[in-house]
């Protein structure tokens, strides 16, 4: 399978940031930010010392089923931690705060505390660990990559899995984003159990309902 190359070598930004470093190194990526169902997923990636994955690349460059080929590679060759944040936390404390416990609960989930973790985008995470928040570190280290990819194929499938229990949403296509096809649903159904009601299209319908 072909894939396209990434802006740099995400593995010796990584390896920048090994050198002296006593312990491991963790990337930390979410993946559920924006749909209007579902829960956010995060993902903590260890990779095992001199291992490689073939194609490695920012997920949001990546097709569908280039990050499902590389999911089992990337497994193979690393440490994984998930976190969860359901619908309902998620409308309890913003999706902001959402994000940063998935984060949290992806490197809690590790069975070894990382000596220092990198983390998507401009998020500080509340724990003890040293850390460096990377804006679109995705697209420029590995171990942040790898956990963009696993955070995004972990979340599809479980939309997938709720697309089964509520399919007159049809999760399945287009993962609980805001398309026509889930907004047209929405207004015709009205929300499901999974909804985010905290979102405004979910939030107005829920109100027209009362």
């Amino acid at each position: 399978m072909k894939f396209p190359k990434p802006t740099g070598s995400l593995w010796d930004f990584d390896q920048g940031y090994c050198r002296g470093l006593r312990g491991r190194l963790a990337g930390v990526d979410e993946a559920g930010l924006g749909p209007l169902a579902g829960p956010v997923t995060a993902a903590a990636v260890v990779f095992f010392d001199g291992r490689f994955v073939e194609g490695l690349n920012d997920s949001k460059k990546l097709t569908a089923r280039q990050r499902e080929h590389l999911f089992w590679p990337i497994v193979k060759n690393a440490i994984i931690g998930i976190g969860i944040v359901t619908e309902a936390e998620i409308d309890a404390i913003n999706i902001y705060q959402a994000s940063r416990l998935a984060m949290r609960r992806a490197v809690m989930a590790l069975p070894h505390t990382p000596a220092y973790l990198l983390v998507d985008g401009r998020v500080h995470l509340d724990l003890p660990i040293a850390q460096k928040a990377i804006v679109k570190g995705d697209a420029q280290s590995a171990s942040i990559a790898a956990a963009s990819i696993i955070a995004k194929v972990y979340r599809d499938a479980w939309m997938c899995h709720l697309d089964d229990l509520y399919p007159q949403y049809s999760f399945r296509k287009h993962k609980g984003y805001g398309t026509q096809l889930h907004k047209a649903s929405l207004k015709q159904f009205g929300p499901s159990p999974v909804h985010r009601r905290s979102f405004a299209p979910v939030a107005q319908l829920c109100s027209n309902a009362v």
